[in-house]
């Protein structure tokens, strides 16, 4: 086989999965998608018309439609997996770059719950707009460091023949196992980086997440401490689905009594990948108090509104 950039790669998805359940795998992540979309626009609209969700809070909680499902969904609708080599590593970098940045923004979120608890007198203080737009544009470009570095190695290596991903999306495990020579150091460093990105933020959300619970302990109040966790136990939900599922993947090829197939491998990357930006509208903005009134404040102005239709017409017809 000849070495150099392969004209193209091909998704293959789920390798045992049979052709007569094609289409209803694609169905699914149709509807995935959708609901995913629509759920997250719908959130960013609320956020853009009312001006009191435009707060320190609610401007790091816009999350971001995945890059990976189209062309999953026509992989198997259409059995259409080509990627070109460059879309390949675009959709490569964008898919690190969502997870270290999804990472960050939870840090983030854990800090921006620490000080409004730990110092609450305090916390209106440092956590102002401009400080929470600047973590957030910190977030954005930390991530993309993080992805940039293994996008480059990949732009630099020599591919062999074989161009079939066995995986829902270009990553870079799966794009190492077709690169041609040694590739331990370029590995090695990706590695590092990825777990440097994910469980640094982790370290730091388990030590907010322990001084809030002792600092809830000591409320006084028992409605004070039932109101505080509740809030916490949203996040709790969404930090458990991204990091938990994840050292599974990642710890499967240091122990030995850890065996994952590929297409759970596979269905458990997109598990913790696709599912805290579907559920984060529902399960974390819409048990937000603010959010729930402004919502019915919009449906009850909707029914004030709606009689006097009627009525108006009655007037003028008399």
């Amino acid at each position: 086989a000849s070495l150099g950039q392969p004209r193209k790669f091909v998704i293959v998805g789920f390798p045992s999965l049979q052709p007569e359940y094609f289409h209803l795998v694609a169905w699914f992540f149709f509807f995935l998608y959708l609901t995913t979309v629509v759920g997250n626009f719908l959130l960013v609209v609320v956020f853009a018309l009312e001006c009191s969700l435009q707060k320190p809070m609610y401007i790091i909680m816009v999350s971001f439609a995945t890059v990976a499902l189209p062309k999953l969904i026509a992989r198997y609708w259409w059995n259409d997996g080509a990627l070109g080599f460059h879309t390949c590593l675009f959709q490569e970098q964008m898919i690190h770059y969502f997870g270290s940045l999804s990472s960050l923004i939870l840090m983030t979120m854990a800090l921006d719950r620490y000080l409004a608890i730990c110092f609450p007198l305090r916390y209106p203080v440092w956590m102002t707009n401009r400080t929470m737009t600047g973590l957030t544009l910190f977030c954005w470009v930390v991530a993309h460091i993080f992805a940039g570095i293994s996008t480059v190695n990949f732009t630099m290596m020599p591919f062999c023949g074989p161009n079939k991903i066995v995986h829902a999306f270009c990553d870079t495990m799966s794009l190492t196992s077709l690169v041609c020579g040694d590739t331990t150091r370029q590995f090695s460093e990706a590695f590092a980086g990825a777990m440097f990105v994910l469980y640094v933020p982790l370290s730091f959300i388990i030590f907010s997440y322990i001084c809030i619970i002792i600092m809830v302990l000591r409320m006084a109040s028992r409605q004070g401490r039932a109101k505080t966790f509740s809030t916490c136990a949203t996040q709790g939900c969404i930090i458990s689905i991204y990091y938990i599922p994840r050292f599974f993947v990642y710890s499967t090829p240091y122990f030995p009594n850890l065996k994952m197939t590929p297409d759970k491998r596979i269905a458990t990357t997109l598990f913790y990948s696709l599912l805290p930006p579907l559920i984060n509208p529902f399960i974390y903005c819409l048990r937000t108090k603010e959010i729930k009134q402004i919502l019915k404040h919009w449906v009850q102005r909707r029914r004030d509104i709606t009689p006097l239709k009627p009525a108006l017409v009655a007037t003028v017809t008399k």
